[in-house]
């Protein structure tokens, strides 16, 4: 206890830590407080009552979740950030196939000011997509909720819709430059375990109320298996392929420079849970059309993508996050420019050639550690469908495994991790006793001591 007390006194004693931690709180309490905000003209008792006397489990559900409550409050925030992240999809596979975002992508930080500028505009873009689909289901379709739905309300609804998201995207990228953390993603996380008490609350009522079923041994069983979970989360997270890397020795004067062995550490999941989160966005999708269509098949969409628990949710989102996970790694982690910085300062990999044969190898080993990673991360994505087929409750089963925990466990050690390199900078004690945390920034495009 002294040495967590110890710890809390040295991140509050360097004062660019602390404006960054008070900057990122701020504006998280910001962002929590506008997802209260209704939009005019809505009643929110009225579009309470609908909710609650709707069926849950659906996939309106897990999208609740992620906006924090927003989009079941009809909140100025509703559609949340998930624009902006389909937005920077569409943009990273553009970087795939077109040359101009190829060349804007090599152009350093101007190239990535044009590419941050185009992912804005295509955010109001999507956000004015998904907003009317929004507003037809989920809010005009009950009766009494709104009391005049007229053009001039439509017009205005929308506009709110964009400018929420507008500005919650600028809340993002807010916390990411002047804060602590990666501002998206604690957006999305503060979302999720905003309704984790309340889950977890309703869950021990489903078990100690009138007709529960299980009691405490049933509790106890699920919380022992959902620690069980977070720790596999966290060796995905944090689990490493180490690659020896000799480097030549060197003579200047009367110094030895190089002749040590150090190691590319190479992560089994180098995506992170970007996947997860590219995955959902794209699942998210299909509800969006078809709920401006009718007929057959906006009602066989519905069924089988606003259904979390069903087979065919599930095998394409379990597909999806494999093949997000390998494309996402082939986006940040390039063999090429690792073989070329090592040939460049001398190091080699024992038993390699130097060169076009250093990048073959480290591009066949990424290859073997992330089809198992993507697996991994894909099996443990769908984890809550079976959950919920064993008697967990539907909502606190979102938390158990899946992208909720995912998301809590990456975010989580990523902003950990930079806190601690605040204070091993400033030659503090780490975090932890045993060793440095790993946080998702930690890839294999860097060096290891």
């Amino acid at each position: 206890m002294r040495k967590f007390l110890q710890t809390i006194k040295n991140i509050w004693s360097i004062e660019d830590l602390r404006a960054r931690i008070l900057t990122t709180l701020s504006l998280l309490l910001v962002y929590r407080l506008g997802s209260y905000v209704v939009l005019p003209g809505v009643d929110a008792e009225v579009l309470k009552v609908v909710n609650d006397a709707k069926a849950g489990g659906g996939i309106m559900d897990l999208i609740n979740i992620f906006a924090g409550g927003a989009f079941s409050r009809a909140s100025i925030f509703a559609l949340g950030i998930m624009p902006y992240i389909s937005a920077s999809i569409v943009i990273q596979l553009l970087g795939m196939a077109i040359p101009y975002f190829q060349r804007l992508q090599k152009e350093g930080e101007s190239g990535r000011r044009k590419i941050n500028q185009i992912t804005r505009v295509l955010t109001i873009a999507i956000t004015g997509f998904q907003a009317p689909g929004y507003i037809a289901s989920q809010i005009t379709n009950h009766q009494g909720v709104v009391l005049d739905d007229g053009p001039l309300w439509w017009f205005s609804t929308v506009l709110l819709l964009i400018t929420g998201t507008v500005f919650v995207m600028w809340i993002g990228e807010r916390i990411t430059e002047k804060g602590i953390g990666n501002g998206i993603s604690l957006l999305i996380m503060i979302g999720i375990i905003s309704k984790l008490p309340s889950s977890f609350v309703f869950e021990i009522g489903s078990r100690f109320g009138v007709g529960g079923v299980g009691g405490p041994i049933i509790l106890l069983v699920e919380v022992a298996l959902l620690l069980i979970v977070i720790i596999i989360a966290i060796l995905l997270v944090q689990g490493t392929r180490r690659i020896p890397v000799q480097y030549a020795k060197r003579v200047v004067g009367n110094k030895q420079y190089g002749g040590v062995r150090q190691y590319i550490p190479l992560k089994v999941n180098a995506a992170g849970v970007m996947p997860i989160i590219f995955a959902q966005a794209i699942m998210f999708v299909p509800m969006t059309v078809a709920s401006f269509g009718a007929g057959g098949a906006s009602s066989w969409i519905i069924n089988v993508f606003g259904n979390p628990n069903g087979f065919g949710y599930n095998l394409t989102f379990f597909l999806m996050i494999i093949a997000f996970t390998y494309f996402y790694t082939a986006v940040t982690v390039n063999p090429n420019q690792m073989a070329d910085d090592m040939k460049r300062n001398g190091g080699f990999i024992p038993g390699i050639r130097p060169g076009k044969k250093t990048a073959e190898f480290i591009d066949e080993v990424m290859s073997k550690i992330t089809l198992p990673g993507s697996m991994f991360l894909g099996l443990v994505a769908i984890l809550p469908a079976f959950a919920s087929m064993a008697g967990v409750n539907q909502s606190f089963a979102y938390f158990f495994g899946g992208t909720s925990l995912l998301i809590m466990v990456g975010v989580i050690l990523d902003t950990l991790q930079q806190i601690e390199s605040h204070l091993l900078m400033r030659h503090y004690d780490g975090l932890m006793k045993t060793g440095k945390i790993k946080g998702r920034s930690t890839t294999g495009m860097g060096m290891a001591g």
